[in-house]
């Protein structure tokens, strides 16, 4: 069986030799009121013989979003193969070999400066028969969103809440004063269903129950993982990492909900998108292997200010206060 690992808890412009190495990036010029931030993470394994595995660390550039600059190596140019999913999420195939590999993934990405939703002015939810054919699948229980199990639990605590984005942000407030965020709590056994029953978790769990929640009333949802910077929002001192939240999909648009912190936020950068964390997790390792250090940054720089492989600096940081700093 495979190990796979999740970050607790995301038109592509960059091509890739075969070994992943970066290549030259033809980026437009970013609006006048974009932000600029630093997202990567610098991963080292150790293993005893050689193992196969996948990586997904490859951001998307979703609407507004442009890839600047971006590095992305496996050791000491080991050869990868890339493919894209049934959820479009680039994936990187390659061989560990035995001792030890660093790999290290690195970009520039210019952001809007507007928060979550802030596109939407409303929504009405559509009955599934309505629902594009491509969509129907997120309102289906899947292997952590148990949604089958919660039916009875979903109508007693939600029912009566008008269906769509009130009743997504009914679910999304329960989680946020109900389940206690408990660092370094996650495990990767945990469904939806566990995670109210024991009440606490990580950003994954509240991701999953509120996903699980979400398609007991036939809202689909998927599972997101990517990079969240601090951007008008108070440092929270916890070690940077991947994030998971979640999109549900209304009047033909992709809301973003976070229950795990519940307020809009600014500056996500996707890295993948699924049916819960089994489509997102950061490596598959089919085999033993060790990850011997981990280090995630996500965080709002000034532009032209750092450049991709330079260290990491937080000196250099504009983030992590309630001021938007432009």
């Amino acid at each position: 069986m495979p190990t796979i690992e999740q970050g607790n808890s995301v038109a592509r412009r960059t091509d890739f030799t075969p070994n992943g190495q970066r290549m030259n990036i033809h980026a437009p010029v970013p609006p006048a009121d974009n932000l600029t931030v630093r997202v990567g993470c610098r991963l080292i394994y150790d293993a005893a013989s050689p193992v196969p595995v996948m990586f997904n660390l490859k951001p998307r550039m979703d609407a507004g979003r442009i890839l600047q600059a971006e590095l992305l190596r496996f050791g000491n140019d080991l050869p990868a193969t890339a493919f894209t999913d049934t959820h479009d999420n680039t994936h990187f195939r390659l061989v560990l070999p035995a001792g030890r590999t660093e790999v290290v993934h690195d970009a520039i990405v210019s952001v809007p400066d507007r928060p979550d939703n802030a596109e939407f002015t409303s929504a009405n939810p559509l009955s599934p028969h309505e629902l594009p054919a491509e969509v129907l699948r997120y309102t289906l229980p899947s292997r952590y969103c148990d949604s089958d199990k919660l039916t009875n639990f979903a109508w007693e605590k939600f029912g009566l809440i008008p269906h769509g984005l009130p009743r997504a942000q009914a679910i999304s407030d329960w989680l946020h004063n109900q389940i206690e965020y408990r660092f370094a709590s996650g495990r990767p056994d945990l469904s939806a269903w566990d995670v109210i029953q024991r009440g606490y978790g990580v950003c994954r769990d509240f991701a999953h129950t509120f996903i699980a929640l979400c398609r007991t009333f036939n809202l689909p949802a998927r599972y997101v993982t990517g990079h969240l910077p601090d951007i008008g929002y108070t440092d929270p001192g916890s070690p940077m990492d991947f994030h998971a939240y979640a999109e549900v999909f209304i009047d033909g648009h992709w809301f973003t909900f976070d229950p795990r912190y519940n307020v809009p936020r600014i500056g996500r950068v996707t890295v993948a998108r699924g049916l819960d964390a089994v489509n997102g997790a950061f490596a598959t390792i089919y085999g033993a292997a060790t990850l011997s250090y981990f280090e995630v940054w996500a965080y709002q720089v000034a532009a032209g200010a750092v450049s991709i492989g330079d260290p990491i600096d937080l000196s250099k940081r504009l983030d992590g206060t309630p001021e938007i700093r432009r």
